[in-house]
């Protein structure tokens, strides 16, 4: 054959290859794209968005080879394929999450469309992803027009704030003439506020904007307004409540002052009505001294104590273009706060589930309880029909005493209560958490207070007209509306109790702070979300939030770089180290949530934004130690056993020590992270000659919490000895918990790398005092502050001991990360005591990861599903002599290993079995 017509035959099988190739289906299809972890995400003000995906795959073993993302801001480029923001091209990398936007500069209030395209590992392309889009709100403080604005009342004097003082209402009244093609509110009312348009509420948000450090940062939302909007005459109305942002003078603790610490005025806001029209003109509505104001109906409002509202007051029509009030007077601009404007990136507050009583009774005459049948966060909704004037009362509480009263106490605002702390001037004796509504008589009325929330079981309701009955009142529970990433089941019904009264608890706790309790406190203490992050993290997606509870940090960071004991700041330092700094365990919070961030969602971008602060806090740290140990600090918060207190603060400050170096060495600050290691080095040494009693292998006071703190450290130069010290205390509390928070947390993961599950079991099952099951037989509902009655004192909705709800899933279903992201998995499930079966999800950034396993005498049966561009090593719980099948096939492991054997799959879904 000529060499001519070998060329074009070959040139022909050439192409025909290329021309099947493309045609082919890879199997491997892009998924559930974000943009900063949110969906669609509308008004993010970050210059250089992250973007994320997982996969859809329709065979086993899927990896990605490489990428392509087009970002434009017009949908038709994209459906046709062209990226004018941002095309990155072919990108030979198996990323997925985080990719950083490095198109052209992003425009402020722009939505931006964006599609990915992925490789699979023989190259063959997937089809375009379906298209989504992010939304670009205030880049540059330029972009706000508003100012802020205010009633002009002055603030009323100490003695004085508890005195009714009547809430404001602005409106604007606004007309738009031609065809609408988006509509924009951008809005932070200070401290809550409720937006309305036409007379409709705005979203279905409350309680914004979330608590920050308000000289520092202050949150704005954004909300889609154009289908309120009609042709002609527009209103716009806002309510306002106190928030954080205007609280009342009264002493935490009966000591500090909120207003001590935290900047705080009267009522404001700030707000941007942007409007765009089909023709591309602008309308931009701002808030100024032409916005209008008058009084309004809430009269009192704080989020400790509650809500007044008086219906009497309402102005039929207030936020229509139907007004027909008496001429109200114009807005006042205010100073406002001093913090930044940034956009809010974590969910809101919503109303998350609504439940009806299991009984209402008359305690005394005309005194009713409601028993809600669960305790939770939120607010009591009633309907009611009464005379003009009546006055129905509702306070809250966790508890009843024997009597079948209320016990409010144990919620009772920073325990200040009759005959014990007082709240300085003015303040209740005891300061109850407690609405009230005044009818208006205008038939039946519907209510709930706005701009408050509490924690409670039981609703004592007084001054009702008549009889109220469960269908008269319904408890809204409500919370930061986080996305549910986990699910577990297993064989014991105990243990699914604790799993759902554990996530109660944690939902009862996220009101844009991780709180210790809703009801008595409500603040983000440090240790508390360190030693829950992980067991949240599995139930709940939390990037964003835990992106703001770092950030609340760093605000809040002193000038020496101490790191407060709660975040944002009230005042709080309990064995701190000087300068307004919190203990040791609770600074912690800062670096730990970074690395959490990183380990679970490969969020690399916080660690690098935050290394300056981190470094700054860990020189503070380093200039306060003696000779490389801590003596004093909280320690092991709630433990039974007396505290050992230098060695957890020393212990604390080795972890600061080694996160340092790990953040320096993710950063590629080689010089740092050796100096850091280090330091490390130098603390473990100290500490170990400092508290070790050789030969022994005990730690310090020799405590469950002392030899669980070595252990989870990896202290002890006398392994064996430290740990047959801690059996023996756990054999001498007749294996029960005497652990702190901190060790609580630590006992489940020592024992998960002891492989002994059996131990674990033993005493997260014990039903006698002290421990969770305990708690549960007498009728938790939520977690206890402490591991015994909460009487009434303690709170009984507190989430610090539901670290164990981690061990669920990673002991229990044996789902644990193995690299950041879950881009490598280890599957290690570990069956103990009674049980026979358990089956869970967690919803990765990689997508989901599946585990169920059901034993049945000496067979064990394992089914696990692994997202695609991800892998995992399989435990299985086997002799060496057992038979493995893999989807029925003979398979050999790896290895064994502490009686496991152990296999490596690739993505998807695969059922083993052990004989």
């Amino acid at each position: 054959m000529p060499f001519a017509r070998r060329f074009m035959l070959l040139c022909t099988i050439f192409y025909l290859y290329a021309a099947v190739r493309c045609l082919a289906q890879s199997p491997l299809q892009p998924a559930a794209l974000s943009c900063e972890y949110r969906s669609n995400p509308l008004g993010i003000d970050i210059h250089r968005p992250q973007l994320s995906w997982n996969f859809e795959a329709t065979a086993n073993d899927q990896v990605q080879s490489a990428y392509e993302i087009i970002v434009s801001a017009s949908p038709a480029e994209i459906e046709h394929g062209r990226g004018t923001a941002w095309s990155t091209g072919r990108v030979n990398a198996g990323d997925n999450l985080n990719i950083t936007y490095s198109g052209v500069p992003l425009r402020p209030f722009t939505r931006y469309y964006w599609r990915v395209k992925v490789y699979n590992g023989q190259g063959l392309p997937s089809a375009w992803s379906k298209t989504n889009w992010f939304e670009t709100a205030m880049l540059a403080a330029s972009d706000w027009q508003g100012k802020w604005i205010g009633d002009g009342r002055p603030q009323p004097p100490d003695a004085a704030a508890y005195l009714p003082d009547a809430m404001p209402l602005f409106r604007k009244t606004f007309a738009t003439a031609r065809q609408v093609a988006s509509a924009r509110l951008y809005v932070c009312g200070l401290g809550y506020y409720e937006a309305s348009l036409n007379g409709e509420k705005v979203g279905t948000s409350l309680l914004d904007p979330g608590f920050t450090r308000f000289s520092k940062e202050v949150l704005y939302a954004v909300y889609d307004v154009m289908a309120a909007l009609k042709k002609g005459n527009n209103t716009l109305g806002l309510m306002l409540g106190n928030g954080w942002w205007n609280p009342l003078p009264f002493k935490f603790f009966g000591r500090w002052d909120l207003r001590d610490y935290q900047q705080h005025g009267r009522p404001c806001v700030k707000a941007n009505l942007r409007i765009r029209y089909t023709d591309g003109t602008i309308d931009l509505l701002a808030t100024d001294e032409s916005w209008q104001t008058d009084r309004g109906p809430v009269i009192t409002n704080n989020v400790y104590l509650g809500e007044t509202y008086d219906a009497r007051l309402e102005q039929k029509n207030w936020n229509t273009t139907g007004q027909t009030a008496a001429p109200w007077k114009n807005a006042e601009i205010v100073t406002g706060p001093a913090g930044r404007l940034s956009s809010q990136q974590q969910p809101p507050v919503r109303i998350t589930k609504t439940l009806v009583p299991v009984a209402v009774t008359e305690w005394k005459p005309g005194v009713f309880i409601a028993d809600m049948g669960q305790n939770f966060a939120g607010v009591a909704a009633i309907s009611v029909k009464g005379k003009p004037g009546t006055c129905i009362t509702l306070r809250y509480g966790e508890a009843l005493f024997p009597d079948g009263s209320l016990n409010g106490l144990t919620t009772a605002a920073t325990q200040i209560k009759k005959g014990g702390i007082t709240g300085g001037p003015g303040a209740p004796e005891t300061m109850w958490q407690q609405d009230q509504y005044i009818l208006n008589g205008t038939g039946t009325e519907h209510w709930h207070s706005r701009f408050t929330f509490h924690g409670f079981r039981y609703v004592e309701i007084s001054g009702w007209p008549g009889t109220p009955t469960p269908n008269d009142i319904t408890g809204l529970r409500m919370n930061t509306d986080l996305q549910e990433n986990g699910t577990f089941h297993c064989s014991d019904s105990l243990f699914n109790r604790l799993h759902e009264v554990v996530n109660w608890t944690f939902l009862s706790n996220v009101f844009s702070v991780q709180s210790d309790c809703p009801g008595r406190e409500k603040m983000g203490y440090g240790a508390d979300i360190a030693v829950t992050a992980n067991a949240y993290m599995y139930n709940f997606n939390m990037a964003a939030f835990y992106r703001k509870t770092v950030n609340d940090f760093a605000n809040d960071q002193r000038d020496s770089g101490g790191i407060t004991e709660i975040a944002p700041f009230t005042g709080i330092t309990d064995k701190g180290y000087g300068d307004e700094s919190g203990p040791i365990g609770w600074q912690l919070a800062f670096p730990y949530l970074q690395e959490q961030l990183y380990d679970i969602y490969g969020d690399k971008r916080t660690i690098e934004e935050n290394y300056p602060a981190v470094k700054k806090q860990l020189a503070f740290l380093s200039r306060k130690a003696i000779d490389h140990l801590f003596y004093w600090g909280i320690s092991d918060h709630e433990a039974l056993d007396p505290k050992p207190e230098g060695l957890t603060s020393t212990a604390f400050y080795y972890q600061h020590a080694l996160l340092a170096a790990k953040f320096a060495g993710i950063l590629g600050h080689t010089a740092d992270s050796v100096n850091y290691a280090g330091l490390a080095l130098q603390i473990k040494k100290a500490l170990v000659s400092r508290f070790l009693v050789p030969g022994t292998g005990r730690f310090d006071n020799g405590t469950e919490s002392a030899q669980l703190f070595a252990l989870w450290y990896g202290l002890s130069p006398e392994q064996e000895h430290t740990t047959a010290a801690l059996y023996h205390e756990f054999e001498r509390r007749d294996w029960h918990v005497s652990t702190g928070i901190f060790s609580t947390r630590m006992l489940f993961d020592v024992l998960r790398m002891r492989n002994d599950n059996e131990t674990a079991f033993r005493i997260a099952h014990q039903p006698t005092y002290p421990g969770w099951i305990n708690m549960l037989q007498h009728g938790a509902t939520t977690l206890w502050e402490r591991w015994g009655d909460a009487g009434t004192v303690y709170s009984m909705n507190h989430p610090m001991f539901g670290s164990i709800d981690e061990w669920f899933y990673r002991s229990i279903l044996g789902i644990n990360p193995a690299a950041p992201g879950f881009t490598r998995i280890i599957i290690k499930p570990q069956p103990a005591g009674t049980l026979t079966s358990a089956s869970g999800s967690y919803l990765s950034v990689m997508g989901p990861v599946e585990s169920a396993w059901q034993k049945n005498g000496k067979t064990f049966r394992l089914a696990v599903a692994i997202p695609p561009n991800s892998r995992a090593q399989i435990f299985l719980p086997a002799p060496a002599n057992a038979v493995l099948t893999v989807n029925g096939k003979l398979q050999q492991p790896l290895r064994q290993e502490g009686g496991y054997a152990i296999l490596e799959t690739g993505s998807g879904k695969y059922v083993f079995l052990v004989n």
